[in-house]
């Protein structure tokens, strides 16, 4: 094997062995660990979703509610700001 094959095979190697060392790796190479990991993951997508969704519909329906010229809509909204104070 001539010397660049052999010194390029060997950075390649301790490549490797840097990769291997990464936390995603350790974290993947074992399924409890992955499924804990992915478990984590979805719990904090799930309960951010829901903040995040909360507090747009209320937004939303107190922005609704501000309109008075449509006696519909600003009635159906008076009523649906009313009901999320109220389970506040």
């Amino acid at each position: 094997m001539d010397p660049v094959t052999k010194e390029s095979l060997q950075r390649l190697t301790a490549e490797v062995e840097k990769l291997n060392q990464h936390r995603f790796i350790r974290v993947h190479n074992s399924i409890w660990r992955m499924m804990m990991f992915q478990l984590g993951r979805g719990l904090a997508f799930g309960l951010g979703s829901v903040l995040g969704a909360t507090i747009v519909v209320s937004i939303l329906a107190w922005f609704i509610s501000q309109i008075e010229f449509i006696p519909l809509i600003g009635n159906w909204a008076s009523e649906i700001l009313q009901q999320i104070e109220a389970s506040r």
